[in-house]
């Protein structure tokens, strides 16, 4: 039985025929449509270098600078399903130009925000208006580019998405330090006021209008209670601790497995009515899905709680400013970047194997650096570390292409997107829930003082998830034939 049969009636559509000369994306185009994601993906790492200044101006506790991360990233990855879906029904760049004016907007006024209720605040409008900018990039890449183009684009991507979380924290750190005009950490927001214009300025002469002929409608109750149970899961976490573990986080965490249940049976009646739900529980059934978001939600909590509690490890306990640990991942991103430039031919030559052996290579790389600053502690140079990020780094950027290639394996190709916007949105939210969980067991352990050990254990927690995926990449497909157009497509 093939893979469509596992499907319900709604989502066995063939590819639409063309209709016509499709329109085309030249080189200037791919590069803006890349700028656009590049700065929501930034964003959500920025902040992490800018934590322990946020905190003395602002006057914040840690579980509220854990929001300013992880608050922004719920949001974002519950609306991701949904921005694209706007993006087919409204047209892809007029909701990718609704986007860059949000963005641009929230950027400001995270930039000029007076307390950290405000920050907050203002980092959840952000995050809503980045859902309405990324997912208009792969969908246009689909619609607006011949399948060899595509597929050098759809690797920009990948490569963009990874460096971007890292090139986050170090220009972070250099625009903390540079305190422009005493603006302290605020110029990692104002920032993006310039380069969104720009991209305005230019996206409507490089980027053609396209849209979807059969445009899904947008499931609000699905979002709705997706979102909820994020929430749930989220704010009893980072605010548990300084509260006392009060009765009302353990009520509000209780409800997260309910809230998470009703979303399943609302999603799974949608789709049985012949709607498009925002996460059909149909592609469960495919085993490529299956086994690959069981592998790749404990791998995104993992990458988005070390950067994290990287960066507070280099300031808090270190005592380095936020350019020297912005530039302490230097080592990291630089191995990240020629790891996901290999990836794409790796995956070619050796299969699911790439995702087996980054894992284990991450392990390595994670090991070392943890043993480097648990037996040097607190003195421990910056330098001594770049050995132990730069193999990491390297591993997890195989591990982070891998995945993307191997969940939608087994899906048919114009039921891309629909995988893939579960993918990433599953993508975001491990992001958002690392912060909360590994960042707030960082903080909690913190109090014993122990420093180096307390870092060196969440590391060790991220070495047996590597281990783990090692050992579950083998149950992946095998990837003999894979072409390189399958790769996730936003719908």
């Amino acid at each position: 039985m093939g893979v469509t049969a596992v499907l319900p009636r709604s989502f066995r559509l063939r590819a639409p025929a063309p209709t016509g000369e499709p329109p085309v994306l030249s080189p200037v185009g791919v590069a803006v449509l890349l700028l656009g994601a590049f700065l929501p993906i930034v964003d959500f790492f920025v902040v992490n270098v800018a934590l322990p200044t946020i905190n003395q101006t602002l006057d914040a506790s840690p579980p509220t600078l854990e929001l300013v991360v992880a608050g922004y990233g719920t949001i974002y990855a519950a609306l991701l399903v949904v921005g694209g879906r706007l993006g087919d029904a409204l047209g892809r760049r007029r909701v990718f130009v609704a986007g860059l004016i949000g963005f641009t907007i929230t950027s400001l006024l995270c930039g000029i925000a007076p307390s950290i209720g405000a920050l907050v605040a203002f980092r959840l409008a952000q995050g809503a208006t980045a859902a309405l900018i990324v997912p208009q990039v792969l969908a246009t890449f689909q619609a607006a580019l011949p399948a060899e183009r595509r597929a050098k684009a759809l690797g920009l991507y990948g490569a963009t998405a990874g460096i971007a979380s890292v090139v986050g924290q170090v220009v972070g750190g250099l625009l903390v330090t540079a305190d422009i005009a005493g603006s302290e950490w605020r110029p990692i927001f104002l920032v993006n006021v310039p380069i969104g214009l720009f991209a305005l300025a230019v996206v409507f002469r490089y980027v053609p209008a396209t849209k979807s002929e059969h445009p899904a409608s947008v499931d609000l109750l699905g979002t709705g209670l997706f979102a909820a149970t994020l929430t749930a899961l989220l704010v009893p976490l980072t605010e548990g601790r300084t509260v006392g573990w009060a009765p009302w986080t353990w009520v509000v965490l209780g409800l997260a497995p309910l809230l998470g249940a009703a979303t399943y049976v609302v999603e799974r009646r949608t789709e049985r009515a012949g709607a498009a739900p925002l996460l059909p529980p149909s592609l469960l059934r495919v085993r490529s899905v299956r086994r690959g978001l069981t592998l790749g939600l404990p791998f995104f909590l993992s990458f988005g709680g070390f950067m994290f509690v990287f960066a507070l490890t280099v300031q808090d306990g270190l005592h380095a400013d936020a350019l020297h640990s912005g530039l302490a991942l230097a080592p990291f991103a630089l191995a990240f970047l020629v790891g996901s430039l290999l990836t794409p031919r790796a995956i070619a030559r050796f299969g699911r194997a790439a995702l087996g052996w980054g894992a284990i290579v991450q392990t390595v790389g994670l090991a070392e650096l943890a043993v480097t600053v648990a037996s040097d502690w607190p003195h421990v140079p910056l330098p001594a570390m770049a050995p132990g990020l730069v193999v990491a780094g390297f591993g997890q950027a195989f591990v982070f292409g891998s995945l993307f290639r191997l969940v939608l394996a087994d899906v048919p190709p114009h039921l891309a997107g629909i995988g893939s916007g579960v993918l990433v949105t599953l993508q975001q939210s491990g992001l958002a829930l690392g912060v909360a969980t590994l960042g707030t067991l960082y903080v909690a352990i913190g109090d014993s003082g122990t420093g180096g050990t307390d870092f060196a254990t969440v590391l060790a927690i991220q070495c047996v998830i590597a281990l783990v995926m090692a050992v579950g990449s083998r149950a992946m497909p095998s990837l003999q034939v894979a072409p390189p157009a399958a790769v996730a497509v936003e719908a």
